[in-house]
């Protein structure tokens, strides 16, 4: 099996003499080698480190070169159809203030009119929706045919009302968790809160809108 050799190459081990007569020898009589022929054409190509080594005036040329007489491409041939994908968020955020607001005006004034949605699920009722905060019951939430419990035994007729009022089972209340009830007060702020600045905004856009149409009728 063959070794790997690890030891120096023979040239570490000639003299000082002898490494600069080949080395004069090799300077003023190099060895004449055939032409090297190409099969591949050669590619222009710029490295990044001969641009970073042009001077800035070379560079500003260039640049010059480029904008008055740009290279002339072949047109591109596109093999896909373009896809409309309407306008992108790029393009609203570059837009005026006041283009949101007329689209705003308009969707709030004139909605677009879409097709009735299907629903394929069944509606959750809500209970309590009149309050802030929704709490759905469980038994909302499961679907399933009704059970319906048989009626208490009605009360012996030779018993008073004490009786009847004696045998009734007495209810417990309910606990109440603190963490549940500060978090609904919670919310319920927060909401109100939110509801509040709402408002404030929408009289404040209001009032701006109101200034430009009388200013626009004013300064005509």
């Amino acid at each position: 099996m063959y070794g790997p050799d690890f030891s120096p190459p023979p040239e570490v081990e000639r003299s000082l003499w002898r490494s600069l007569v080949i080395n004069l020898a090799d300077r003023f009589a190099p060895e004449r080698f055939p032409p090297l022929h190409l099969s591949s054409k050669p590619v222009d190509v710029i490295l990044p480190s001969d641009s970073i080594e042009q001077p800035w005036y070379r560079t500003v040329f260039t640049n010059l070169g480029e904008v008055i007489s740009p290279e002339k491409l072949p047109p591109l041939d596109l093999q896909s159809e373009p896809v409309d994908v309407g306008e992108l968020v790029a393009d609203e955020l570059s837009h005026g203030w006041w283009d949101s607001l007329l689209q705003n005006l308009r969707d709030r004034l004139a909605p677009e009119r879409s097709a009735p949605l299907e629903l394929t699920s069944q509606p959750v009722p809500g209970f309590g929706a009149e309050s802030t905060l929704q709490v759905l019951d469980w038994s909302d939430l499961i679907a399933g045919p009704k059970i319906f419990h048989a009626d208490a035994p009605a009360a012996q007729a030779g018993a008073g009302p004490t009786a009847s009022a004696a045998s009734a089972p007495v209810r417990e209340a309910a606990p109440v968790n603190p963490a549940l009830f500060a978090a609904r007060l919670q919310l319920a702020r927060d909401i109100g809160r939110t509801s509040f600045r709402r408002k404030i905004w929408i009289g404040l856009a209001a009032a701006e809108l109101i200034f430009l149409i009388v200013a626009m009728f004013k300064f005509q």
